[in-house]
């Protein structure tokens, strides 16, 4: 299902935070949100799944205006993976995992064998098969991501919406996660630091800067060494990674871009560029 943010405008406190943003993603596409901290990645993240009540524009889930849904028909369509993970609940595993049921069943309704096969398979997805009867309180960072982003699963959304997904995680879980979320092909909004990482698994990119987008397209199109040193700060080459011939950014970690020198700051020489 496709999803649309047009023209949001989102103010806390009295200050504008996003201003004018329009971005999408298509049914079935992968679209990351990039930008430094502070760029408002996570505000438009925490409008589309309805946290924060916009204050101009609005977010479309296919051809509906998000707001114009229930609480209950918001959760059959979209599942979110925030920033703020829970870290005080005293239920097991399964039981966290259950809770993306909830939207489906009737008040005091229990669970059904399907119920009990979707949770089960949530699991077993995101490497937490052994682990229902854990209590949730006693995971580390990284096995409570997982154990969230099963419960997302098992809500059986149209679109998932995660907010730096792979926080917490060693190599090898981003590197699962990342294959989980490719293999899928469900439409899917996230942010991502890891800009290889955005590279590799995003069909789409949005740039934000300063509360704005300033640039969308594909990766090859979006990551070049001047967006790089005018958005990020930094140089950097783009090049074409050895094992997938995704862009892959190789960073120059002796120092910050010269904003003032020109695009040629960015460019490290010896690196063969992307073509």
């Amino acid at each position: 299902m496709r999803i649309a943010v047009e023209e949001l405008d989102v103010t806390l406190s009295g200050r504008t935070v996003v201003s004018g943003v329009h971005l999408v993603a298509e049914d079935g596409e992968i679209a990351g949100l990039i930008g430094p901290n502070g760029s408002g990645k996570s505000t438009v993240l925490r409008t589309v799944y309805r946290y924060l009540r916009p204050h101009a524009g609005r977010v479309l889930i296919g051809d509906t205006d998000i707001r114009s849904l229930t609480a209950a028909e918001t959760a059959r369509r979209v599942a979110a993976l925030p920033q703020e993970r829970g870290s005080d609940f005293e239920l097991s595993v399964r039981a966290v995992v259950a809770m993306g049921r909830t939207p489906y069943k009737r008040a005091f309704a229990g669970e059904d064998r399907a119920d009990v096969d979707i949770v089960a398979t949530a699991l077993a997805r995101v490497g937490m098969a052994g682990a229902g009867a854990r209590r949730f309180s006693t995971l580390s960072g990284g096995e409570r991501q997982r154990v969230l982003l099963a419960r997302a699963l098992a809500q059986d959304p149209k679109v998932l919406v995660l907010d730096e997904p792979t926080n917490h995680l060693d190599v090898r879980h981003q590197v699962e996660l990342l294959a989980l979320l490719r293999e899928q092909r469900r439409t899917t909004l996230l942010s991502l630091h890891d800009l290889n990482a955005a590279a590799s698994l995003c069909d789409r990119l949005h740039v934000l800067h300063e509360g704005a987008v300033v640039a969308s397209g594909t990766p090859r199109e979006v990551l070049t060494p001047e967006l790089l040193a005018e958005v990020f700060g930094v140089r950097a080459a783009v090049v074409e990674h050895p094992l997938t011939g995704d862009p892959l950014i190789a960073f120059d970690h002796r120092g910050v871009a010269d904003a003032g020198a020109g695009s040629d700051a960015a460019v490290v020489p010896q690196a063969r560029p992307f073509p």
